[in-house]
């Protein structure tokens, strides 16, 4: 297994605008991306336990480096279907903020394809589909040699319901 650490997250740091670089991944034949200064770190994909009782989209947790870090499958929490593991499966661990807190979670994805330095001019807000669609969570559309990507607001997929299981599992686990 292929652990790549990669820039360190900087807390409380902020980009005006939503111009920068973004670390690229795949869900099926779908290209997103999420701010760079969220990750942590990429990992293959290792085992996950399950944990009884989460959403269904809610994989279970890993113990990485003595700390239990939720995990959500990105293409269940999308709503769409799930699939097996491959060689490319890998969990970005991000950090989010949320009530007053930071915390890491991963997040599963298909395949890390690049880290990508999107110009604002090159950024698009996202589609408005009608009051019945959220798209909250989406930063914006990156329109990038031709293709578009789908950037992500990682605290706003992530939000309150990840918080809630991140609090109880560390309340839960035995410090060392």
């Amino acid at each position: 297994m292929t652990r790549t650490t990669v820039a360190p997250t900087q807390p409380g740091v902020t980009t005006s605008g939503k111009e920068g670089k973004y670390l690229t991944f795949a869900l099926a034949q779908e290209e997103y991306g999420l701010e760079i200064l969220k990750v942590r770190e990429i990992i293959g994909y290792i085992d996950v336990t399950a944990v009884p009782q989460t959403p269904h989209y809610v994989r279970g947790v890993i113990n990485l480096r003595g700390q239990v870090i939720p995990v959500v499958d990105l293409r269940a929490k999308f709503g769409m279907e799930t699939t097996d593991v491959t060689e490319e499966t890998c969990i970005i661990v991000v950090e989010i903020r949320g009530a007053g807190r930071t915390t890491s979670t991963g997040i599963i994805v298909d395949r890390v394809q690049e880290v990508l330095d999107i110009a604002a001019g090159d950024i698009e807000d996202a589609p408005q589909f009608g009051s019945s669609v959220d798209t909250s969570f989406i930063l914006g559309m990156g329109k990038v040699a031709g293709s578009v990507k789908i950037l992500l607001d990682i605290d706003m997929v992530l939000a309150a319901d990840n918080l809630d299981l991140t609090r109880r599992l560390q309340d839960e686990t035995p410090q060392e």
